[in-house]
């Protein structure tokens, strides 16, 4: 058990019947929870590398008291020893989990479905940073959380095997979620999808899926990355991920490949991609060969280009993203201070608008800036704050309503080095600062009084945001820029990152290239 996790009361806890089978939870300080429920059969078998499959029915009461295990991933987070090792058998990978104020089905309280970021290819609901029950009992609301297949499961492009698997998890979740959720005490009509990292990835994507239509009222995209693969990249880098296990990258060859074994070659691959500029471009830098693909099918089109289309203008949306994104990846690197002017040069035109131009731009916009600025400023902006923006601006555009922050507040851990980093808006929204990244976000730190009031104003303002739409700061529009930022000091400002904003200004977000 975490330290974020409250103390189990009540050992007869509740029992609410879904459509599969009924299953009983526990008590916990006030909130009803309950883990491990299948929303889909394993997919191993003649399952794997399909579309997810509803759970089959089940007699008698499931005790839903433990979180399923991770799908197969990488070492990461997951290689923590308070978190379960993934489990090549299957049993467990598609599962989810619910904190409740109160089962009764007359209730009807707002749902938050949050669905966990780590690049794609790790991540788990089970993680102790994904405890729910600060969310759940300060907002009055339910909370799921869900694994969805990573990694080679989820999201490599294969031949026989439909794209976006891990997607289409997600998708069998909602629907899982619209069908039993008002039994837990939820509004199947007022529900909230929000991630993080790859997760708001993935919850952008969801906004531009049709199979996703009608399943959510609202969206959280927190730190959305802006790399989406076209059908052409993810065909050539699930090429090199099968030729690591010497195998074609086909649904029948690799069914035979133990799951671990191939989360080794996604992690062996990702070390070697750098190597590829020349093929898969912009791609390389990322080491990651996961990531939604626009296959034309399942994900018709950029999130982008769909919502400025109009896709979403029934959804709120909520996104944004942290001031210093990027710094988190130089310190775990141990980069921060090593960088030099001739990778700054390659980064600014590998990444910024207009290649060289790009370069040129960059440095007389930032004047003072040294190399190590440049090329975490840049970085941030092509990953993370530029895609947010232009979501919010796509779906202006597309005739919808969206409320944009930034998280300025600075990290204790590590004498403040981290700066507003990637993924410092999870302990402060979950509230769990000493769990998963936490441990490094506030490492060596006591967790300072205006950490805590910070966290609760994320709580209530995403919250209030999943009621009613409103956070509790002006929408966003192309006129005055109004956002929410989030410090010690809270400030509703113009759009504080106007210098990129202007650099990036015109810019279209497009699916990442098979170079020729």
């Amino acid at each position: 058990m975490s330290e974020s996790q409250a103390p189990v009361t009540e050992t007869a806890g509740p029992v609410v019947r879904t459509a599969s089978g009924a299953v009983r939870g526990r008590r916990e300080d006030g909130l009803a929870v309950f883990r491990g429920i299948p929303f889909a059969e394993p997919p191993v078998g003649e399952a794997r590398f399909q579309a997810p499959r509803p759970a089959r029915a089940w007699d008698g009461t499931r005790e839903a008291y433990a979180f399923g295990p991770p799908p197969p991933q990488e070492p990461g987070i997951t290689g923590r020893k308070d978190v379960p090792a993934p489990d090549p058998t299957g049993v467990g990978w598609l599962t989810v989990n619910v904190w409740t104020p109160d089962p009764d089905p007359s209730s009807a309280r707002p749902v938050m479905v949050w669905i966990y970021g780590g690049a794609f290819r790790m991540g788990h609901a089970g993680q102790p940073g994904y405890d729910a029950q600060h969310i759940a009992r300060d907002g009055d609301v339910v909370v799921v959380t869900f694994n969805y297949r990573v990694g080679t499961e989820g999201f490599a492009r294969l031949d026989g095997a439909p794209a976006n698997r891990g997607l289409l998890d997600q998708v069998a979740a909602l629907e899982w979620v619209r069908a039993n959720i008002a039994a837990f005490g939820g509004d199947p009509e007022q529900v909230t999808v929000f991630g993080e990292s790859a997760g708001a990835g993935s919850v952008a994507s969801l906004l531009a899926m049709p199979r996703a239509r009608g399943l959510f009222r609202r969206a959280v995209a927190q730190s959305m990355p802006g790399t989406f693969f076209s059908d052409e990249l993810a065909r050539d880098m699930a090429a090199a991920l099968a030729a690591e296990v010497g195998h074609r990258p086909t649904a029948a060859d690799l069914a035979a490949v133990d799951p671990l074994r191939l989360t080794s070659a996604g992690q062996s691959l990702g070390a070697k991609m750098p190597g590829y500029r020349d093929r898969w471009g912009q791609a390389a830098p990322t080491a990651t060969p996961f990531a939604p693909v626009v296959d034309g099918d399942i994900l018709p089109t950029t999130p982008w280009q769909a919502l400025a289309a109009g896709a979403a203008r029934d959804v709120d949306l909520l996104v944004g993203h942290n001031r210093d994104e990027f710094r988190l990846f130089l310190v775990m690197a141990g980069l921060l201070d090593k960088i030099t002017e001739e990778q700054t040069t390659g980064i600014l035109r590998l990444l910024a608008p207009g290649g060289e131009a790009g370069e040129r731009a960059y440095r007389a916009a930032f004047p003072e800036a040294t190399p190590a600025d440049l090329y975490e400023r840049v970085q941030t902006d092509w990953l993370f704050a530029m895609p947010s923006l232009h979501l919010a601006e796509a779906q202006r555009a597309g005739g919808g309503s969206a409320h944009v922050y930034e998280l300025a507040w600075t990290a204790p851990g590590n004498g403040g080095a981290l700066g507003a980093c990637h993924a410092l808006d999870i302990p402060l929204l979950f509230g769990t600062f000493r769990a998963d990244l936490g441990v490094l976000l506030f490492a060596g730190a006591d967790v300072p009084a205006e950490a805590e009031e910070l966290s609760s104003r994320f709580r209530r303002s995403w919250t209030s945001f999943a009621r009613t739409g409103d956070p509790g700061w002006p929408a966003y529009d192309t006129a005055e820029r109004l956002v929410q930022v989030l410090d010690a000091e809270p400030t509703v400002t113009a759009y504080p990152r106007e210098t990129s904003r202007r650099l990036w200004e015109g810019h279209e977000f497009l699916p990442l290239p098979l170079l020729p």
